[in-house]
């Protein structure tokens, strides 16, 4: 089974999108993330835009790969799994990674029951991922090669022949290059450099 090396996320926030039912408002937006960190930012931020809201309902994900993800649904006050999972089913529908959803409520007076709040918070949701525009990255590993400079033409050779991307380099007596490679390749190019005389490669720690 090959490695999955791709996936999907959103580069900018969303424009704000807004769902009505029975007077109660359902503000969707969707961000970009890669740590919980970045979670709480866009939350208070939302919480001070809308201070006067009911609820601040979210979900989120991030992680490349399906092993990796952390992912969080909170109802904010709504009655269990009516808005939190609602929204992470969106995210999960439309296949996207390192990204928030919240759904910002204002209550219009009329009880929406359970499944009526299912229903609300998942098309804002819906509406703020249909919103955003979704790429498709690929996943790379970063590794160092460490090599003396007389080796420096073999190394070059070979970063051009496979057409390696470079991100970082310190060519002096003894040199140091940094290149980035999809996850599927990764394998290939590693025992590649690894057979070379006198010419080191090791993973660079994310």
């Amino acid at each position: 089974m090959i490695e999955k090396d791709t996936y999907k996320t959103i580069v900018k926030p969303s424009p704000e999108v807004l769902f009505k039912d029975r007077n109660s408002k359902f503000y969707g937006y969707a961000f970009p993330i890669t740590s919980e960190d970045d979670v709480k930012i866009h939350l208070e931020a939302l919480k001070k835009q809308h201070h006067q809201a009911r609820h601040w309902c979210y979900a989120y994900q991030h992680g490349k790969q399906e092993q990796d993800y952390v992912y969080r649904a909170n109802d904010d006050g709504e009655p269990n799994n009516s808005a939190g999972m609602p929204i992470y089913g969106q995210i999960q529908s439309f296949e996207v990674t390192n990204v928030l959803i919240v759904v910002v409520r204002y209550f219009g007076g009329v009880k929406l029951g359970v499944g009526g709040l299912i229903n609300a918070y998942r098309t804002g949701a819906q509406l703020a991922l249909e919103a955003s525009k979704i790429v498709t990255r690929t996943i790379n590993v970063a590794y160092v090669i460490s090599f003396e400079y007389k080796h420096m033409n073999t190394v070059m050779r070979i970063i051009k022949e496979k057409n390696l991307n470079v991100i970082n380099q310190t060519l002096e007596l003894s040199c140091e290059i940094v290149i980035s490679v999809r996850l599927k390749n990764a394998p290939t190019i590693f025992e590649t450099f690894e057979a070379l005389y006198e010419i080191n490669i090791k993973k660079l720690n994310d």
